[in-house]
């Protein structure tokens, strides 16, 4: 049985959909929670407490412990009250889940950079911005859980969704480094793709896909990833009772000697080069390098 008794967690963007339910499943397996949430619109405009207040009287009449906090994740004054204040009532922070998030989607012709930039705001340094808040805390107490929320547009692409894109394969970056990095303090940080039923996605996905994709499907895999038996650096799909493995691959390539290296070799050789047979999944960065090195013989 996966428990979180004694534990502290912040989750962003929980006054609906995902982070709602992230909030109240980590609050019934004993987590006291943080529920944060602007209150904006799905643009990111606006403001209320009301959405996080009304998941905090959720997780308190099912007897759990939880507090709100209605600071936006690109405040870095407010983020670091948020923290200060989980830690003044219950003295830690062990999980941070990052699902604060705002849609702007236009083709790329259409979009402003003003657009392109909030997204990224948001999601990214959002992410950012919380994460540094934590991180040096997880580290002095040799224990921190933290998820990242990235997309299947950030892993594969979508339509009329640069911007979010963007956002989401830089949090795959993100979390990859900070899983070194974090490794040797026993913090553990990881990502999550989901396909789930919210407001970000109900006119986005067909009704009779919707009615599969509620957010229980994916706060499973979520709830683990955050759990003391977490690996570390995993990027997770979940939704609709699916659950998948998201991976960054190396083919086998090529290897050529110094008077081939031209665009004409690429160009005769690329089914080669992109052939998927025996690929691979480095561990780091250094590592692919050390592949392409040992290919050269």
């Amino acid at each position: 049985m996966i428990r979180f008794d004694n534990r502290v967690a912040i989750v962003t963007g929980a006054g609906g959909g995902l982070g709602r339910r992230y909030a109240l499943d980590l609050a019934a397996r004993g987590a006291r929670v943080v529920v944060n949430d602007l209150g904006g619109a799905r643009d990111g405009t606006g403001g209320s407490a009301a959405m996080a207040e009304a998941v905090v009287e959720e997780i308190r009449a099912a007897g759990g412990e939880a507090m709100a906090h209605g600071t936006s994740v690109t405040d870095e004054a407010g983020v670091a009250d948020m923290v200060e204040r989980a830690v003044a009532a219950w003295g830690r922070v062990d999980i941070l889940i990052n699902n604060a998030g705002i849609l702007r989607d236009r083709t790329f012709s259409k979009m402003t950079l003003e657009d392109f930039r909030a997204v990224l705001e948001v999601h990214l340094m959002g992410s950012v911005i919380c994460t540094k808040a934590v991180w040096d805390r997880m580290r002095e107490q040799a224990y921190g859980r933290i998820l990242m929320t990235t997309s299947s547009t950030g892993l594969y692409g979508n339509f009329g969704q640069s911007n979010y894109g963007a956002a989401k394969m830089g949090l795959v970056g993100l979390m990859k480094t900070l899983a070194l990095e974090g490794m040797k303090y026993n913090v553990k940080v990881n990502t999550i793709a989901p396909l789930a039923a919210t407001r970000m996605t109900e006119d986005l996905l067909p009704p009779a896909l919707l009615e599969r994709m509620g957010p229980e499907t994916v706060s499973p895999a979520a709830l683990y990833l955050v759990s003391e038996e977490a690996p570390t650096a995993v990027v997770l799909n979940a939704g609709g009772g699916g659950f998948e493995a998201a991976h960054v691959t190396l083919t086998k390539g090529i290897h050529v000697a110094p008077e081939d290296m031209t665009p004409e070799t690429v160009a005769a050789r690329i089914a080669e080069i992109r052939d998927r047979t025996g690929e691979l999944v480095p561990e780091t960065g250094a590592a692919q390098a050390q592949v392409a090195l040992a290919a050269g013989g």
